[in-house]
């Protein structure tokens, strides 16, 4: 709701119409979780208990304190009288009627018949076929041929690599190791939010301050704007520190990053510049904004989405903020090698559950042993790897392809290298399956070498 048009009537009439096919959505929903059940393709017991309350969350709502009922709480100053009453009526009979009784339903069948049979074990390996079920999913994550094995192990030598890059900022600042850094990053008030609009401020100043850099990174710029909104209070318990919601094609709705501001003073803000950069620009907003601009693109590539790309690319894209001169704090600078250090453990914990059979302690104190993340990130995190295998491998195996095709370009093209260039082959094609994408450079190399011999 926070993100859809409701600049006509038309808009409201149609939300209202959305709103009483809910319940259909939902049986079907239902439907499909019960043929999983009886092939016992079932997700953790634990994450389904979660689900009852988020469900019941919403249907104990008063119809007009919904979630639902924001749009009628603030209409265009253009209607009429007589239209804001008779779609605030309709809206809110449809909530009553339509959608909280479907969230009572949905909410009753989940803690009496589908919760009980969730599967204890959190791993997917439980499932029937399930080693070969997780094969799958981490191919489609990460677009590459890797193994699990293969993955895990690229993900503990990130992991003692970046540990490597953290030290050192440690020593600059007067600390003999790791622990004793984290022990006071994880204490010291200055590197704590202090409210939700501080962290607002904080996400649109590292925006603000990278828009008029992005020439030298990129010949293409998006025309699209990016807005920074807080996550809806009814869903920020349980959502991940930012997120961001592509706008539209024609530009009437801008990209929106939605930033969890919820427990401010539990939230360190020393990698808020980094996600700042990967959910915004140069990172999701930017390459999505492009990616639907393209005239030449059919849609299905506009709107196309490979985990590895995408994720990868918004990863390569926090470091680019320190390649022109950002990062001036060191604490932010280490927040920004904690996030790179989040997403090669991610490396290590998802295929430790679902591969090498790890329990959830284990996940939670791998995070503890190797990163000073906050503990609300470090419990949603974990949830997140458990309920969404390969999900969170896409972000660093991208990453770490578009940094080898990057060298591999910079080492065979020379004085020809342009990294405006390079962004662009990278960006301005959709999403790209990482092999693809690998092609692509290769012909764009060969392509310059070519341009290059003939003119010399």
């Amino acid at each position: 709701m926070s993100i859809l048009s409701f600049e006509t009537v038309k808009d409201y009439e149609d939300y209202i119409a959305r709103l009483g096919q809910m319940p259909r959505v939902f049986d079907e929903n239902t439907d499909n979780m019960r043929k999983g059940m009886a092939d016992h393709l079932m997700p953790p017991k634990f994450l389904l208990e979660k689900v009852v309350e988020q469900s019941k969350g919403i249907a104990t709502q008063a119809p007009e304190h919904t979630p639902f009922a924001q749009p009628f709480a603030n209409f265009p100053k253009s209607f009429s009288d007589a239209d804001k009453t008779r779609l605030k009526t309709a809206g809110l009979a449809a909530i009553r009627d339509q959608v909280l009784p479907a969230y009572v339903k949905f909410s009753k069948f989940v803690k009496d018949e589908y919760a009980p049979n969730g599967r204890t074990e959190i791993g997917i390996w439980a499932l029937p076929n399930g080693n070969a079920i997780y094969a799958f999913m981490v191919k489609r994550s990460t677009t590459t041929d890797k193994t699990p094995e293969e993955i895990h192990q690229i993900g503990l030598q990130q992991v003692a690599e970046i540990e490597g890059q953290e030290l050192q900022i440690a020593k600059s600042l007067g600390f003999s190791d790791l622990k004793a850094f984290a022990a006071l990053v994880k204490t010291n008030p200055k590197l704590f939010a202090t409210s939700g609009e501080q962290i607002l401020d904080l996400y649109r100043g590292y925006i603000a301050q990278m828009e008029p850099e992005l020439p030298k990174l990129f010949n293409r710029l998006p025309k699209a704007k990016v807005v920074v909104m807080p996550v809806e209070s009814f869903r920020e318990k349980d959502a991940s520190g930012a997120s961001y919601v592509p706008g539209t094609p024609d530009g009437s709705r801008p990209g929106h990053i939605m930033v969890n501001t919820s427990d401010p003073e539990k939230r360190t803000t020393i990698s808020m510049e980094s996600t700042a950069y990967h959910e915004g620009i140069p990172g999701h907003h930017m390459q999505l904004s492009i990616a639907q601009e393209m005239p030449d693109l059919p849609p299905f590539r506009q709107h196309g989405f490979y985990g590895a790309f995408i994720e990868g690319w918004a990863l390569y894209s926090e470091q680019l903020g320190k390649e022109v001169g950002f990062y001036k704090d060191p604490y932010n600078n280490y927040g920004r090698l904690e996030d790179q250090q989040l997403r090669a453990i991610r490396l290590v914990v998802d295929t430790g559950v679902h591969y090498k059979h790890w329990t959830r302690d284990q996940v939670v104190q791998y995070f503890h042993d190797h990163s000073a993340i906050d503990e609300p990130n470090v419990q949603s995190e974990t949830n997140r790897y458990i309920s969404w295998p390969a999900q969170a491998l896409s972000y660093k195996m991208g990453q770490l392809k578009i940094l080898e095709l990057r060298a591999r370009a910079q080492k065979e093209l020379g004085s020809k290298f342009d990294i405006r260039e390079f962004h662009d082959q990278v960006i301005d094609s959709g999403a790209l399956p990482l092999n693809v994408l690998e092609q692509q450079i290769n012909e764009w190399i060969a392509q310059k070498q070519g341009v290059a011999t003939r003119q010399h």
